[in-house]
């Protein structure tokens, strides 16, 4: 404890003489103090718990000439104050006030991905934990991913709705975040209500009607047009991008606008204005994709194939849905600042 709260009150000590001998000088000054003279006296009894008290008056004395010449007396007076507060101030004390001003929704988005993130790695890393024991490192990197791969498809099998309306949500809720930080929120600006509104945007629309669409799709192209030959996936791209695209673009419009609480005249309009633009990003990423999906991938995982590749769509989806009013906002306010200067001119 005593350690503690003797480095604390040296970083302390650190940053309030670093602020007045200049960034540039403060470290190698402050290391030239601590190794030349004993600036902390240490006051202690049998009783009472140790108290550190600083000297930084001999501490103010190796401060190089210019740079006390180049202080106006308000920082004289402004380094007396933080001198007399950091000596009578208690160091914990100090650490608990500095968390307290930090930001309260740094502080939870934070701990909420990296309770996330732990939560995914703990649960991919020990599928096996009851059998790899004694395993080589190229033992278990060849079969965690394995394992994980079996447990997923188990799944998947005694519940395919559920477990891909799971596989969408956490795709859409990944590219929603994205999305915000390609817009130039910090993790202290991240707009959780509409991070929670993608995921369930994904959880209750994606995943089941995608399900629907890829089962139905597939058993059309081949038990009804009998489309079974190589370049059968052809076709199948042409209808997935002309119909089940701007369809689902669509829904993902509505619902996020139903949970807004936004008038349907006004989800009307986000449809009207983002339809073709989507329609026309879509091209440059899907028909590529789609080649894969209904050339190569098995039906059945064809969702969580998409779903990886959607990590992208979904960052440029929600770019779409959110942007707009943040761009037409922007440009009222540059209209009405430009009117007022304008009056003003005149």
């Amino acid at each position: 404890m005593k350690f503690v709260s003797l480095f604390t009150t040296g970083l302390l000590c650190g940053q309030q003489v670093g602020a007045f001998v200049g960034p540039s000088r403060s470290s190698s000054f402050v290391t030239k103090t601590l190794h030349s003279r004993s600036w902390i006296t240490r006051s202690t009894s049998s009783t009472s718990t140790p108290s550190f008290i600083l000297r930084l008056a001999d501490v103010a004395e190796d401060i190089p000439t210019d740079a006390k010449k180049s202080r106006s007396p308000e920082e004289d007076d402004s380094m007396n104050e933080n001198v007399n507060f950091l000596a009578t101030e208690d160091p914990i004390g100090l650490l608990f006030k500095e968390a307290q001003m930090m930001d309260i929704n740094a502080i939870i988005n934070s701990a909420a991905l990296i309770a996330v993130v732990l939560a995914v790695m703990t649960t991919f890393t020990t599928v096996d934990s009851n059998i790899m024991r004694g395993w080589s490192v190229e033992e278990m990197a060849y079969r965690i991913p394995f394992d994980n791969w079996e447990a997923y498809s188990a799944v998947l099998a005694r519940s395919p709705v559920e477990t891909k309306a799971v596989t969408s949500a956490t795709v859409y809720t990944i590219g929603d975040i994205i999305s915000q930080f390609t817009e130039g929120a910090t993790i202290g600006t991240l707009d959780r209500m509409r991070i929670l509104r993608s995921l369930l945007a994904g959880l209750i629309g994606h995943g089941p009607l995608s399900h629907v669409w890829y089962n139905w799709s597939d058993d059309i192209f081949e038990n009804v047009f009998h489309w079974t030959e190589w370049w059968s996936f052809f076709p199948k791209v042409l209808v997935d991008q002309s119909t089940w695209g701007p369809f689902w673009n669509n829904t993902y419009i509505l619902l996020l606008g139903l949970m807004k609480f936004e008038s349907l005249e006004s989800i009307w309009g986000d449809m009207k204005r983002t339809t073709i633009p989507l329609i026309v990003s879509g091209l440059k990423l899907w028909p590529l994709a789609h080649c894969v999906t209904y050339g190569l991938v098995p039906v059945e995982n064809r969702l969580l194939w998409v779903d990886l590749v959607e990590i992208i769509w979904v960052t440029i989806l929600a770019t779409q849905a959110s942007g707009a009013p943040a761009t037409e906002a922007h440009a009222a306010e540059a209209e009405e600042k430009e009117q007022v200067e304008a009056a003003a001119k005149a």
